[in-house]
């Protein structure tokens, strides 16, 4: 089967994706991550177009379990009902702690949730990729805040550390925050 042919088959599967040829970038993350820190509230101020997330007023919820494993409940806004997604996040590597694994199902592998900056207290930028075949790749960033928005400064700030990772930040949109708290 040709690689062209092959990318015909999976294109509808990642049209609402962002995704580009050749294999992932391998971007620097938060040196010193602490997973404790991190944990909480966090609102979503921006992100590269994907499929799961179609509403508006984004937030990820981050929990430590009893077993270690890390509690993601993410929620939307959309059609005018909360919607919620439970997943599951992994530090694989312990000599890493910033390159963390989450999961939405029993049934699909850990996929990459890499944390490239955060000052825990305001601002995260997280990046995860996915190779297809070495022949293209999938794509998700997000600019995540502790309030619903950010200074236009600060947003530009965490733009331009993607773009100075490689990561093309060309179709990244904001996200719709302008709603009641949950």
């Amino acid at each position: 089967m040709s690689a062209v042919y092959l990318a015909l088959l999976l294109l509808p599967l990642v049209s609402a994706q962002t995704y580009h040829w050749g294999p992932c970038p391998s971007p620097a993350v938060q040196p010193g991550f602490n997973v404790q820190k991190y944990l909480g509230r966090w609102y979503e101020i921006a992100r590269l177009p994907n499929s799961f997330e179609k509403g508006k007023c984004m937030e990820a919820n981050y929990a430590l379990r009893k077993d270690g494993t890390i509690r993601v409940l993410n929620s939307q806004l959309y059609k005018d009902k909360v919607s919620t997604a439970e997943g599951t996040a992994v530090v694989p590597d312990t000599r890493e702690m910033a390159k963390l694994g989450v999961s939405f199902s029993y049934f699909t592998p850990y996929s990459p949730y890499w944390v490239l900056t955060t000052d825990y207290t305001s601002l995260a930028v997280v990046y995860s990729c996915t190779d297809i075949l070495r022949l293209f790749r999938v794509e998700y960033a997000w600019i995540l805040s502790r309030s619903r928005f950010l200074p236009p400064l600060t947003v530009r700030y965490a733009k331009e550390l993607l773009v100075g990772e490689g990561i093309d930040i060309s179709r990244m949109k904001a996200t719709d925050q302008n709603c009641k708290d949950n």
